[in-house]
């Protein structure tokens, strides 16, 4: 009904040949009543035990209805049993008439019966989802295929030589097979230099804001780069900042539609006119639909040969509602940037249900996404340009950006960006031999930056380590651990292992984020370093950032007390 209503041709494919024959004798309108409607349990059951039982079920329950003991006697057992289980997905005949029947261009739908394990011997038993057949049933269906013992893999085996003959020709003939490059080849779009992208230059910025700027930048010029973005987003779309580029490039629509507020003369910042042109895809309250259109839009330069860069935009916390389709969207290679905003319990002063924990670490799992959690506009401008190459790259993949909604003061800072975009950089380096470095990640960079500022009275030349990216330091790290257990074979240092190597042996490590603590906890494996662990492990609790961060343990009080438990005698 579904996709009847959205305009779908659908057909189903219920019955076989054998079957609809079967309904033209006596009896056949009873006999089509009853598969109708005999339960899907009972019909499986059926088909496992065979033609006996499908007579002795058949004569029980419509046996006294006329011309139905005739028509059953016509078929022996087996010849039941391949009547009833030949559906019309399993009916070759059928399946090419609803093809060939289809004349116009709007999409179809096919949905075709079938018996799951049909042909095997343990078709239909209801535990056969991850059955192997053993090596007798194996033989004996190779013998009823007529397949020669050593040809199981051959192509075309058990077809006469003639039938074989006439099947290559065929194979060969078709343009499918015809020597091409089947593989569309799409252009490269430029990325602005360093110099020329976009980099906002307020005093005090959250990333978030910051974001919305950037692309509101590209969409007022004239790039073949703003001309490839397209974004998305289900139902935040202004509540993330694409507010400003959606007015700058418009809605999507195949039909044109005017602004109804606009029209009425009702005030509104947004300008909701929806074109062909327009470069927005408005989604209802719906996640999984989101990571679907991403996977789809992501892979245009695979499939047509035309490169776009698609944006998503989301709440944070809600990631988790389209896991499966952002999984299969990776998993196909599909190119987008996904931006999750606001994040963690940052933006407790919205609610609790909105706080976000894992999605760090499910930013490190996913194997085709990078994840990124600037905590400064300049890292973020940066990130950003390095993710729009990143996704054309032939060894690229998508970009997570975790953003949030708190203004930081945007310090200056002295850091390699080369450093940045591998994972980490010192925000204050520490002196050869320090005892102890904190360690931060995202929104709590000033609890951080206080923190540390209070501990160079007690531990002078203690570190202060920025990490935009665990998922690009982690996955460094593993590449030189794999290396070194190759014997003969010298392994790269990591990046993290370098920065580290100034600490003392037995420095301590105090790791801290808006989000799962073992995001950063792995750190201390690097070099055999101790670590305390700061992070999120519930959510729910709302109010003020001061009162949340000395509620979760984020503060700068919490990060001293977390630097102080490393020099307490353990026993």
């Amino acid at each position: 009904d579904i996709f009847a209503t959205a305009g779908w041709n659908v057909i189903t494919l219920k019955y076989g040949k054998k079957q609809m024959a079967a309904f033209q004798h006596k009896g056949g309108d009873a006999l089509r009543e009853w598969i109708d409607s005999c339960p899907n349990a009972l019909y499986a059951a059926l088909t496992y035990k065979g033609g006996a039982a499908w007579r002795a079920q058949l004569l029980s329950e419509i046996g006294e209805v006329a011309g139905i003991p005739q028509l059953l006697t016509q078929y022996d057992d087996d010849e039941l049993a391949e009547l009833m289980t030949e559906l019309g997905g399993h009916c070759m005949e059928t399946i090419l008439e609803a093809f060939n029947q289809i004349e116009d261009d709007r999409p179809c739908l096919f949905i075709a019966y079938t018996i799951k394990g049909y042909g095997l011997p343990l078709a239909g038993h209801k535990d056969n989802h991850a059955g192997l057949m053993n090596a007798t049933q194996v033989h004996t269906l190779r013998d009823r295929l007529q397949i020669a013992e050593g040809d199981e893999w051959a192509p075309l085996a058990g077809l006469s030589q003639g039938d074989v003959t006439a099947l290559n020709d065929y194979l060969e003939a078709i343009p499918f097979t015809q020597p091409s490059d089947r593989q569309p080849v799409a252009a490269k779009i430029a990325v602005p230099d360093a110099a020329s992208f976009p980099k906002p230059g307020a005093s005090k910025e959250a990333t978030q804001t910051a974001f919305g700027k950037i692309l509101n930048d590209l969409a007022r010029g004239e790039s073949e780069l703003a001309d490839r973005i397209v974004t998305t987003s289900p139902d935040v779309t202004v509540s993330t900042n694409l507010g400003a580029w959606v007015n700058q490039r418009g809605l999507f629509n195949r039909d044109e539609r005017v602004d109804i507020f606009r029209e009425e003369k009702i005030e509104s910042a947004q300008k909701w006119v929806m074109t062909d042109k327009g470069q927005h895809l408005e989604l209802g309250i719906a996640e999984n639909n989101l990571f679907i259109i991403l996977g789809a839009l992501g892979m245009s330069h695979h499939l047509f040969g035309e490169r776009l860069l698609p944006i998503g935009t989301v709440y944070d916390p809600f990631i988790s509602r389209g896991l499966d389709a952002l999984n299969y969207a990776a998993y196909q290679d599909a190119r987008f940037m996904l931006v999750a905003t606001p994040s963690g319990v940052t933006l407790g002063p919205e609610g609790g249900a909105h706080q976000s924990i894992n999605t760090p670490l499910i930013g490190m799992a996913q194997p085709g996404l990078t994840y990124f959690e600037p905590a400064y506009v300049d890292e973020l401008s940066t990130i950003m340009r390095w993710g729009f190459e990143h996704m054309q790259a032939d060894d690229g993949g998508s970009v997570y950006l975790r953003l949030t909604t708190r203004p930081l003061e945007q310090v200056a800072r002295s850091y390699n960006e080369a450093d940045l975009l591998k994972g980490a950089y010192w925000h204050v380096p520490p002196q050869d031999g320090a005892e102890l470095a904190i360690v931060y990640t995202g929104a709590v960079a000033p609890e951080a930056i206080e923190a540390h500022a209070q501990l160079l009275e007690d531990i002078p030349g203690a570190g202060l380590l920025a990490v935009p990216s665990a998922d690009v330091l982690h996955r460094d790290w593993m590449r030189s651990t794999r290396g070194s257990w190759k014997r003969d074979v010298p392994a790269d240092p990591s990046h993290i292992a370098q920065l580290l190597k100034p600490l003392a042996p037995n420095a301590g490590l105090v790791t801290v984020i808006d989000g799962a603590p073992t995001t950063l906890s792995w750190l201390g494996a690097v070099r055999g370093h101790r670590v305390a662990p700061l992070g999120i492990e519930t959510f729910g609790q709302s109010g003020d950032l001061i009162d949340l961060y000395d509620a979760y343990g984020l503060d700068a009080n919490a990060i001293l007390e977390a630097c102080a438990s490393l020099y307490v005698p353990r026993d």
